[in-house]
């Protein structure tokens, strides 16, 4: 039974930084992208970030891109979302996702789409305010 298990979410104030992290198991982490979407109130589901299986491409929303910085563990099979300068516009929850990719490379345009992946966490709350 595959699990992804966010955690790190809170309280912050505007300009303050959060690492939210993602906890996998269930599954060959290794053979998995990783992303992070979120989801503001009465919105739609947004991708935020994602890192292929290895580790070493990083794809990033416009939106966030130079403020965030997503990595990834294979030994403790987890995947970390920081965020820095962060506004009150990226109040919303947050969710850790993973995609079956085995060695494949896939561009963003693929991983935007959030039906293609194959597993998500509950969610964190991230809530930015004065």
């Amino acid at each position: 039974q595959v699990q992804l298990v966010e955690s790190g979410g809170g309280l912050v104030q505007p300009g303050d930084s959060l690492r939210l992290s993602c906890a996998a198991s269930g599954l060959t982490f290794t053979s998995y992208a990783m992303g992070w979407f979120r989801q503001a109130p009465g919105q739609e589901l947004e991708f935020e970030s994602a890192i292929n299986w290895g580790g070493s491409r990083q794809y990033y929303e416009d939106s966030v891109k130079g403020r965030t910085t997503i990595s990834r563990d294979n030994v403790k099979n987890t995947v970390s979302l920081q965020m820095d300068g962060l506004k009150p516009e990226d109040t919303a929850v947050y969710y850790c996702a993973a995609e079956f990719t085995g060695t494949t490379a896939y561009s963003i345009q693929y991983f935007r789409r959030s039906h293609t992946w194959d597993f998500w966490g509950q969610g964190t709350q991230v809530t930015v305010s004065s």
